[in-house]
């Protein structure tokens, strides 16, 4: 019987693009100082997330939200080792481009691309199609828990050596709600949890300078010049705003005061600029995107389907509060970027990306078809 496609779901569609423009404002305002100082153009950080991030996340948005997502169940292994691929080129000379203590990126044609951003995806979409050929098998540890594992392995072991833990913590977040989801043991979580706080350790005790971020997340005034500059300049950013916030492009702590305001300092900008009131509200955008989201997840025709959109609603989401929780001191800092809003070309492509996967099952969900049937049936 051949399925009905129905209209997508708008409020979701809204709330993503409302997401969007309003993160280009604020990155535009956020990096100001940084741009004119660094290549003497104060819009340089817009223009660069405009070309290599919006047009082609748009182009991508625009394209998923049409094919049937099923198709991708097909493609999923060979997406999946061709990221893995990409991270593999990140390691060699002339082709990974080193930032700081990060090999994170490939740098083609002057074309600067961030395969641990492509692998959130496309693991995301591989570990969907595998869950679901699992079925209930996915309880036991020979065909569940022990494959999952060799697979995140193979994943986090690549991104570790870059290193990049915060975008390690995500995928690791993401799968473990998309694994639950399937139909997982609550026993095997706990195993994976165990897992997890003892590679932590290990992963602290090999490079001192995490530690570092823990004592400063612990007590900020512990070298307030050195390891708690960072956060003690957000706190200031944040606790400036007050309840209705300096003004849209008045932010004091912009102007090399605080690090990383492109990257995952800009919620303490947003903060600084806008006031408790309105950054509020932008909590209550996020947190209705992932409603509906999961509502689209909930009411999808397959597991396939459902477990796209929890993995998508979870990684964005959940992105969005792991950094609002740095910024605020309520976690150590990750160095993870804001969704959407945070400069970075390959994050906001991938991200546009994933909500297109999402409309897309949106016109497949149950509960409309129904609806829509009714009407046909009507006329």
């Amino acid at each position: 019987m051949k399925r009905l496609n129905h209209q997508p779901d708008y409020t979701l569609i809204i709330l993503f693009g409302v997401i969007v423009v309003f993160g280009l404002i604020m990155l535009s305002s956020a990096t100001s100082v940084l741009g004119y100082d660094k290549f003497e153009d104060s819009y340089w950080y817009l223009k660069h997330q405009i070309m290599q991030g919006l047009l082609p996340g748009l182009f991508l948005f625009l394209v998923l939200s049409r094919v049937d997502y099923r198709l991708w169940k097909k493609f999923s292994a060979a997406l999946l080792w061709f990221s893995l691929g990409l991270l593999v080129l990140v390691f060699i000379p002339g082709i990974g481009a080193d930032y700081g203590k990060a090999k994170s990126w490939l740098n083609i044609g002057g074309f600067s691309l961030q395969p641990a951003e492509i692998v959130k995806l496309t693991f995301l979409v591989y570990l969907a199609a595998w869950l679901e050929k699992r079925k209930e098998r996915v309880q036991t540890a020979a065909y569940g828990l022990v494959p999952f594992l060799v697979y995140l392995g193979l994943v986090g072991g690549l991104i570790i050596l870059q290193p990049d833990i915060g975008t390690l913590f995500i995928i690791i977040l993401m799968s473990l709600v998309v694994f639950y989801t399937a139909g997982a043991r609550y026993k095997h979580l706990f195993y994976i949890m165990l897992a997890g706080v003892a590679g932590l350790a290990v992963l602290i005790k090999a490079a001192p300078y995490r530690l570092d971020r823990l004592s400063s997340f612990l007590d900020p005034s512990v070298d307030p010049q050195g390891i708690g500059y960072h956060i003690n300049q957000a706190l200031l950013a944040v606790g400036s705003g007050g309840w209705f916030g300096l003004g849209l492009g008045h932010s004091e702590q912009k102007f090399q005061y605080l690090p990383e305001v492109a990257g995952d300092s800009i919620f303490a900008v947003m903060a600084e600029e806008l006031g408790f009131v309105l950054i509020l509200a932008v909590i209550v955008v996020f947190l209705w995107l992932f409603v509906r989201m999961m509502k689209v997840a909930k009411n999808a025709p397959d597991m396939f389907g459902n477990l796209i959109g929890v993995g998508v609603a979870t990684w964005l989401v959940g992105q969005f509060f792991v950094n609002v929780a740095a910024m605020l001191r309520l976690m150590p800092l990750t160095g993870v970027p804001l969704p959407l809003i945070s400069y970075g070309g390959t994050a906001m492509m991938t991200a546009m990306a994933g909500i297109g996967i999402v409309v897309n099952i949106s016109k497949h969900t149950q509960q409309n078809m129904v609806v829509d049937a009714s009407r046909v049936r009507r006329r």
